[in-house]
């Protein structure tokens, strides 16, 4: 068969993503603070767009600024008087200020707290950025009495600190880094561990909680000895195989014990420099009288408005270039897009909410253990919306409802059937349940697993001791030998 090359006409169908779409399905996912970020860099690229100030519209405000002007040019003479006396009143009202009473520190009101409280914060907390483990070592560092070589050394040890504390070198990396013997680059690390917080710059948690012991002159004590020789039966909590083998009473162990858990593994924590995220829920749903009204949370949302003035330079012919028009028509093109499309998703989330609130009706009223099963494809019959929209929509969005602040995808969950052939429960519901009966438990004797599933099945809910340890997995709950009191 000869090769050859042809034409021919082909008539096919398929689904193309423009630019629009592509922007309305990233909207349509954008958490609030990324749909804020989002929206202030299309107003700084696009200057077709305008943000809307305070709550009056566009005809409303020019017409108050064309008011305004009026009355400005016909009392002219009236306020330059006015402006004359008050700044003499205010002259003389500033010579009469004391300036020594204001001091260059905050300090709050006495009538809220005394001055001598312990609890008033100090200055620290009200900084822009609080300072973090390594400017608390580095600021260490430069108060000791070191040569410029010892510094220079010091600060690659804290250069190295983990954000837990912990040195992740050995004292031979150190020397070969920092040109020194290693005998010297060990001592820099001992006078490092000698600094604030106790337990820094250790190589594993046992060596930070022999520091810590050793800071508070108890570095011969049984709980130097417990940590230094036993500490994976401390871990077990083997106590008795403790007291066994340092051949003391159960008492002294116990004490020992008590002085081991109140240090901190993991000293560099408490300079942990992230900070708090705090939830801004998308939607308000509010109970009135029997029914449940759900409000869309616009407040710190740009309102947008497509410019006037660039609507006057498109109507006026001789205003600029055909190029210049060309480039304000694609730009007023997007920008129309952008609202409408903030639009759109401010109105799925409403009907997606409003769908949650239909289906978990139960759970608005009595709580977290009337949680229904659900799952995406309910709500997409619902609404008439593909499962792929909906999983957008509830993809880091959030509510506040009269149980409280919860994702959108915390009411979709798996369902657990019931024994005596009743209404499934939801996995959320079962895990609720499962922690509660371990809140319950004797700490002396915890539940295992399967005491656990026995328990659930006495209420006629199937229920295995493998998705018990699952459950409790999720719900970060050790299992019951790591759960048991220290008494012995």
């Amino acid at each position: 068969m000869a090769l050859e090359l042809r034409q021919q006409l082909k008539l096919s169908q398929q689904l193309v993503m423009t630019p629009q779409l592509q922007q309305a399905i990233k909207l349509l996912q954008l958490s609030r603070l990324e749909l804020v970020d989002a929206i202030q860099q299309e107003i700084e690229q696009n200057p077709v767009l305008e943000e809307l100030q305070g709550n009056d519209e566009p005809e409303e405000r020019d017409s108050r600024k064309l008011d305004s002007d009026r009355e400005d040019t016909g009392n002219t003479s009236e306020t330059s008087e006015r402006t004359e006396e008050v700044q003499m009143e205010s002259t003389s009202s500033l010579q009469e200020i004391n300036w020594e009473d204001y001091a260059n520190e905050y300090e709050p009101l006495p009538s809220f707290k005394p001055s001598n409280d312990p609890d008033l914060p100090s200055r620290l907390d009200i900084l822009s950025k609080k300072p973090n483990l390594q400017s608390h070592m580095h600021w260490q560092l430069s108060l000791s009495p070191l040569s410029d070589e010892e510094k220079a050394v010091g600060e690659y040890i804290i250069g190295n600190l983990d954000r837990d504390g912990f040195l992740r070198v050995d004292s031979e990396s150190i020397a070969e880094a920092t040109g020194v013997k290693v005998e010297e680059a060990e001592e820099m690390v001992f006078a490092i561990q000698a600094m604030d917080p106790p337990g820094i710059a250790a190589r594993s948690v046992r060596e930070s909680l022999l520091l810590q012991l050793n800071y508070l002159e108890l570095g011969r004590s049984l709980a130097a000895r417990i940590v230094r020789d036993h500490l994976s039966l401390m871990e077990k909590r083997n106590y008795g195989a403790i007291a066994k083998a340092t051949g003391c009473s159960h008492d002294e162990v116990q004490s020992a014990l008590k002085i081991i858990m109140n240090l901190d593994p993991f000293p560099g924590r408490q300079f942990a420099d992230e900070e708090a995220h705090y939830i801004l829920p998308d939607v308000y749903v509010y109970k009135v009288d029997e029914e449940y009204v759900i409000m869309m949370n616009d407040e710190g949302l740009p309102r947008l408005q497509i410019s006037s003035f660039y609507r006057e330079v498109l109507k006026d012919e001789r205003a600029a270039p055909a190029g210049t028009k060309n480039y304000i028509q694609e730009k007023m093109k997007s920008a129309a897009w952008l609202i409408k499309s903030i639009q759109q998703r401010q109105r799925t989330i409403y009907k997606v909410m409003e769908s949650i609130v239909k289906f978990q009706r139960d759970f608005f009223d009595r709580g977290i253990e009337h949680l229904r099963p659900l799952v995406l494809r309910d709500v997409a019959e619902d609404i008439e919306m593909h499962e792929s929209t909906i999983s957008r929509v509830t993809n880091n969005k959030y509510v506040h409802t009269p149980q409280g602040i919860f994702e959108l995808k915390y009411f979709f969950n798996s369902a657990i059937e019931r024994r005596d052939g009743g209404e499934a429960l939801s996995s959320m519901s079962i895990k609720n349940k499962l922690k509660s009966i371990i809140q319950a438990e004797d700490t002396g004797k915890p539940l295992s697993d399967n005491a656990i599933a026995e328990i659930f099945k006495k209420d006629g809910i199937r229920l295995a001791r493998r998705t018990v340890a699952k459950y409790r997995e999720q719900l970060g709950i050790l299992p019951s030998k790591l759960r048991k009191s220290t008494k012995f």
